[in-house]
């Protein structure tokens, strides 16, 4: 085994016998081969876009794959295996339609040689076992080390773009351009390319993040409305309740649905906070509020809330053996827990059918009250640029002198206490722009308001820090400036697994310089990576609060 991907990763290293997050050894060889797999279909199917074009089953199943693979996810390995299957035969499809096109085209066989990924096949579970623990899987397998950096680097982002893909085409909006990079990129990885092309696979997948990020957010702006400034409670009610985690707002939807006849009461958890921003989520009567916080805390959380829990995509911990909750853990989509009920997908014209979760929580108690009151959140783009006005005017009065983006991921590490310290101690004319549970390091300190904007103003789930970028975007548009990193907005970002490296390579295709970002920077990259990165964009591991505070406060 061989694990670098999240921020957690043994001494920021990698991880080499059993996962910080809890992977064993096993099921993370097991996801390597998926991603092997996806590489294959991506060999064949980067080719044949120069060609013809490519179904997209194909680039979705990649991105559903992909997914599986990112941390905190998939945890039961038959299920992976599973796709494993699925995924060589879909690779066999696309290899027999490129073979037969480009036969057609050329008039000869296709004949050059291929990387393992492209010709490797088993049927056999234990076949397939036996490939993930072979050497050759082994991410270190490439030798050099900034090749391996960079190939890694592309791999882990388009990682985060497929799991934005997947949500989005959930939802019925699928673009052929994000499915051809992406195959384009895992393709690159199976090629000996130089570093200056490695390099720009690397920024291409940037201009994909954003592009898949601003579709995602058409899907669900166009689904259910923009969000919009809500107080969301933080308290229970008496009746039993559903605890649903995650990103999927389809699964939210089906759920509400399914439960609103029932005396059952429906909480957000961790990323799933934002459904309550949602004007269509608003008309729900069983939407009571959210409960707990990050997704580190479940154990715990999970634990008091009494009733079922639905984890719709990650981030879902293993259960520990003084936990009882896993009769009652449901999982869905690319979701999968040894012992945890899966729910299946829906059909092409129905629904998932959340019954058997809904008849179970009413057999449970109630959910025990961990805090009570209410916090206040709705800040996507569209809501700001609605307050553009009080905003400029608080900038120009020189009430507001500094937007501060704490954007992205949460995590257990003592260290992260560093963004609840920047929150607490930023002087009272700066404002945070967050974005991600990061934003559960501060969003329920008491940190005012300046001219009735609250100090603290939460755009939603990871993906909504394409929301920041365009709210970045439209002050430069209102101020004038000639350059984005003209304006009064220092990045301060947090990250822990795949999708906010996504989120950050979008952001440095945006042109955006000076990022800071912590609490470790990425064991994936090397030394020389990483200096290319500094000298390019000026990238900053974090430092001291107060040191990065002065700092962030005049710009720097």
């Amino acid at each position: 085994m061989f694990c670098f991907q999240c921020q957690e990763t043994a001494k920021n290293q990698g991880c080499t016998i059993k996962g910080v997050c809890g992977k064993p050894e096993k099921t993370a060889d097991i996801q390597d081969l998926l991603v092997e797999v996806c590489k294959g279909i991506s060999v064949y199917g980067s080719r044949l876009k120069e060609i013809n074009s490519v179904d997209k089953k194909f680039g979705h199943f990649i991105c559903q794959a992909l997914f599986v693979t990112i941390t905190n996810v998939a945890w039961d390995d038959p299920a992976i295996i599973r796709m494993i299957k699925q995924g060589l035969k879909l690779r066999e499809e696309i290899k027999d339609i490129f073979k037969a096109i480009y036969k057609n085209k050329f008039g000869k066989d296709f004949l050059e040689e291929l990387p393992d990924c492209a010709k490797w096949y088993s049927d056999d579970t234990s076949e397939i076992i036996a490939k993930a623990e072979s050497e050759p899987m082994r991410i270190t397998a490439s030798g050099d080390e900034d090749v391996q950096s960079l190939r890694q680097l592309l791999i882990i982002g388009c990682k985060g773009i497929a799991a934005y893909a997947d949500h989005a085409a959930i939802l019925g909006q699928q673009r052929r351009e994000i499915y051809d990079f992406i195959m384009e990129g895992l393709a690159s990885t199976t090629k000996e390319l130089s570093v200056d092309q490695m390099t720009s696979l690397v920024l291409k997948a940037g201009e994909t993040a954003v592009t898949t990020m601003a579709l995602l957010d058409q899907a669900h702006t166009a689904n259910y409305g923009h969000p919009e400034l809500t107080e969301v409670n933080l308290g229970v009610r008496k009746n039993p309740g559903i605890l649903i985690s995650g990103h999927d707002l389809k699964d939210m939807e089906e759920l509400l649905k399914q439960a609103e006849k029932e005396e059952v009461d429906v909480y957000t958890h961790g990323e799933m906070l934002p459904a309550n921003y949602y004007p269509a989520f608003k008309k729900y009567k069983n939407l009571v509020g959210n409960y707990g916080g990050s997704w580190w805390q479940q154990n715990r959380e999970f634990e008091s809330f009494n009733g079922p829990v639905v984890l719709t995509t990650n981030c879902l911990i293993p259960v520990k053996k003084e936990n009882s909750y896993l009769n009652r853990l449901f999982t869905t989509g690319v979701v999968s827990y040894p012992g945890a009920t899966s729910i299946p997908n829906r059909t092409k014209d129905g629904a998932k059918d959340f019954s058997k979760v809904i008849e179970l929580a009413k057999t449970c108690k109630p959910p025990e009250e961990l805090e009570s009151g209410t916090l206040v959140g709705g800040f996507a783009h569209n809501q700001v640029i609605a307050l553009a006005d009080k905003v400029v005017e608080a900038v120009k009065s020189g009430a507001i002198k500094r937007f501060i983006v704490m954007a992205g991921c949460d995590g257990r590490q003592r260290t992260r206490s560093y963004f609840t310290e920047i929150a607490e101690n930023l002087p009272k004319d700066a404002v945070i722009l967050t974005a991600g549970c990061a934003k559960y390091r501060y969003n329920k300190l008491s940190l005012g308001t300046i001219g009735g904007i609250p100090r603290v103003l939460d755009a939603g789930q990871c993906n909504d820090s394409y929301s920041l970028a365009v709210i970045a975007l439209k002050l430069k548009e209102v101020f004038g400036a000639k350059d984005i990193n003209d304006l009064p907005i220092s990045f301060d970002l947090a990250w822990y697994e795949q999708k906010a490296v996504a989120v950050f390579l979008a952001l440095l295709s945006l042109g955006i310089k000076g990022i800071r970002l912590g609490p470790t920077l990425p064991a994936f990259l090397s030394p020389n990576v990483a200096k290319v990165l500094v000298d390019k964009f000026d990238i900053k591991p974090i430092g001291t609060v107060d040191q990065d505070i002065a700092a962030m406060m005049v710009g720097k």
